[in-house]
């Protein structure tokens, strides 16, 4: 999913994924660099119980990610930008 940086630095979280992840007004999230990719990361109140578990069996989220981020580059690549 896209979206654009304003002028200000801003960037504005589409409402689909804000309800998914019960982001309100206020709410705090970390901006994570995984080389070379930026993620949002909702802060947790208790990130060792809410992650517990969470990763067991599961798809690297770093790998997903730069895959992600290498397949919008080849496809601007394609289209010349």
């Amino acid at each position: 999913m896209k979206v654009r940086i304003s002028q200000k630095g801003w960037i504005v979280i589409p409402a689909e994924l804000r309800k998914k992840h019960n982001l309100r007004p206020g709410s705090e999230v970390q901006v994570v660099d995984y080389g070379g990719v930026l993620a949002l990361v909702p802060k947790l109140d208790d990130p060792v119980r809410q992650a517990s578990g969470l990763l067991k069996g599961r798809k690297s989220l770093t790998r997903a990610l730069v895959a992600e981020h290498r397949a919008e580059r080849r496809e601007d690549k394609e289209r010349g930008r």
